[in-house]
C-alpha cells in the first residue's frame, strides 16, 4: 500500500524536498493512517511533518478523549503537536451557519495561521476514495457540472495535498487492522441524520447491493476521466481569460468579443472574473453565471445584482463586474487650483500646472488629452477641481447649448463604474473641462483672446 501511496504522491506532484507539512489529524482511521503512512515515507519525501488537532467540542469527553489520543500519538512518532479547541455549536449559532461548516471554517482557519506561525508549505489532508465518490454523488444528486464531477482535488492552491485520495475505506481500515492500530472511532459518522452519512450509510450500500458492486471504483474512475476533459477545457478558457478580461482593483472587465466564445468556455470565463473579485466561488451557481451570459445580450446599463454584493453591468456589450458598493461611491471632494503655480492633488497623484500666457506669445499648439487651453478674460474664479454632481450641464465644444453630463458620459461609452473618478476643472460655476474627454465651447480661445490659461495634468512621479 505505501507504493501505492507513493505512486500516487508522485503522479500530482504534492511535495518539494524540504517541505514542512501539517497533517490534519483528528485521530479517526483516516487521519490516523495518513500521518502514520507519511511517517513512513517521510525520508524518501525528505519532508517534515506536523500534527494538527482541532477539538471541536460536540461530544464533551468523547472530544477531549479525541485530542489526548492525537497527542499520544505523535509523542510516540516524534512528530510536533499542536491542536486548538473551539466551541463550534457556539460558532454555528453566532453566524447562522452549519455546525459542518463552522468547523470546516474552524479547521483551516488554525492550519492557516500555524502555517504563517511555523513556516510551513502544505497541509495533508485525509480524503480517501469512499469520501470521493460521496461527494460526487452529491453533487450529482444537486445537478453539478462538469468541474463539480471531478469531486475531491488530490492538490488544491498548491497549499492542500490529500495523499490517500485512491485508497479505499477497507484499504485504510485493513492497514491500521495490520499494523495494529486502534484509531479513534467517531459515533456521529455512524448516525444518518447528516446529508452525507445518509450517502455512507444508505445510498452507497443500496447501490452496491442492487446495481454495482464497484459503485466506489466505479465513481473514482469517472473523476479521473472528467478530469482530463474539464483540464482540457480549463486551458482554453484560461487563454480566452487573458485575451479577453481587464483586471482592476476590485473589478473585471470582460470584453465583448469573449461572448463569441462557446458557453463551456465562456461560463469559465465568466466564473473565473467572479474569482477574481471574490477569491471564492462559495454561493455561486449556474443561474447566476447564465444570468450573466445573458445580460450582455440586453441593453447597455443594464444591471443585475449576484451574491457577495458583486454587480454585473452590460456597458455597450463589455461585460463590468465588480462590488456594488463602488458603482455607488460618489467623491464629494474639492480642490482650490491656483494660477501660475503646480498645485500638487496628493489624493490623485497628479500635479495640475496653470500658467498664463499672453495672447501675443501664444502659438497655435496642438492639445492632447491632459494639456488644454482656455480665453483667461472670460474665466471667472474660483478655479476650482472636483468632481460630478447630481444635475451637472456642461457645453461641449462646437455646441451650442448646455448637454447634461451624464448624457455625455453616456455618448462617450463611459462605464457607470468611472463616472465618479473623473475630475472636472470648473471655473467659478461652470465646467470648463471634463479632464480626459471635452472642453467647453464657452471658454475656447478667439481672437479677441487677450490671456491664454494652460491646464496641464501630470503625474506627481514625472515631475
Amino acid at each position: 500500500m505505501l507504493e501505492k501511496v507513493l505512486s500516487f504522491i508522485k503522479a500530482n506532484l504534492m511535495f518539494d524536498n524540504g517541505d514542512k507539512v501539517i497533517v490534519a489529524f483528528s485521530g479517526g482511521p483516516d487521519s490516523t493512517c495518513l500521518l502514520y503512512v507519511l511517517n513512513e515515507l517521510k525520508k524518501e519525501l525528505g519532508i517534515t511533518l506536523i500534527g494538527a488537532h482541532v477539538n471541536h467540542c460536540l461530544r464533551g469527553e468523547e472530544s477531549d478523549k479525541d485530542e489526548d489520543y492525537a497527542r499520544k500519538v505523535c509523542d510516540n512518532l516524534n512528530i510536533a503537536f499542536y491542536s486548538n479547541k473551539v466551541d463550534i455549536h457556539s460558532i454555528s449559532k453566532e453566524k447562522n451557519i452549519s455546525c459542518e461548516m463552522a468547523g470546516r471554517e474552524a479547521r483551516y482557519e488554525f492550519f492557516e495561521d500555524l502555517m504563517v506561525k511555523l513556516n510551513a508549505n502544505k497541509v495533508a489532508l485525509a480524503h480517501n476514495a469512499n469520501d470521493q465518490a460521496e461527494t460526487i454523488l452529491m453533487r450529482i444528486m444537486r445537478g453539478t457540472g462538469i468541474e463539480g464531477m471531478i469531486g475531491i482535488k488530490p492538490v488544491r492552491d498548491k497549499i492542500y495535498v490529500r495523499p490517500i485520495l485512491h485508497l479505499s475505506r477497507k484499504e485504510i481500515e485493513s492497514y491500521c487492522l495490520v499494523n495494529k492500530i486502534s484509531p479513534r472511532i467517531d459515533k456521529t459518522n455512524l448516525e444518518n441524520f447528516y446529508a452525507r452519512n445518509k450517502v455512507r450509510l444508505d445510498l452507497i450500500p443500496y447501490i452496491e447491493e442492487n446495481f454495482n458492486k464497484d459503485i466506489i471504483k466505479t465513481l473514482n474512475r469517472l473523476s479521473d476521466t472528467v478530469k482530463k476533459d474539464n483540464d482540457y477545457l480549463e486551458n482554453i478558457s484560461a487563454k480566452e481569460y487573458k485575451k479577453h478580461c481587464d483586471i482592476g482593483k476590485q473589478k473585471v472587465i470582460i470584453d465583448k468579443k469573449a461572448f463569441l466564445n462557446h458557453e463551456a468556455i465562456l461560463s469559465r470565463i465568466v466564473r473565473g472574473a467572479l474569482l477574481e473579485i471574490n477569491s471564492s466561488l462559495y454561493n455561486f451557481e449556474k443561474i447566476h453565471i447564465s444570468s450573466i451570459i445573458e445580460l450582455q445580450k440586453h441593453d447597455t446599463g443594464k444591471t443585475i445584482m449576484l451574491p457577495q454584493n458583486i454587480i454585473a453591468e452590460n456597458c455597450y456589450g463589455n461585460m463590468h463586474i465588480y462590488i456594488g458598493e463602488k458603482s455607488i461611491e460618489t467623491n464629494s471632494n474639492q480642490y482650490s487650483l491656483d494660477v501660475n503655480k503646480k498645485n500638487l492633488i496628493d489624493d490623485l497623484d497628479r500635479i495640475v500646472g496653470l500658467e498664463v500666457i499672453e495672447r501675443s506669445q501664444f502659438m497655435e499648439v496642438k492639445a492632447s488629452d491632459y494639456t488644454k487651453y482656455f480665453d483667461y478674460d472670460k474665466i471667472e474664479k474660483p478655479i476650482i477641481l472636483r468632481y460630478r454632481k447630481e444635475g451637472d450641464s456642461f457645453m461641449p465644444l462646437g455646441m451650442t447649448g448646455n448637454k447634461k453630463l451624464k448624457d455625455l458620459f453616456m455618448d462617450l461609452k463611459i462605464p457607470k463604474i468611472k463616472r465618479n473618478e473623473i475630475p472636472l476643472v470648473c471655473f467659478g460655476n461652470d465646467i470648463g473641462w471634463v479632464v480626459g474627454y471635452r472642453v467647453s465651447e464657452k471658454f475656447k480661445i478667439s481672437k479677441d483672446t487677450k490671456s491664454v490659461l494652460k491646464i496641464t495634468f501630470e503625474k506627481e512621479s514625472e515631475e
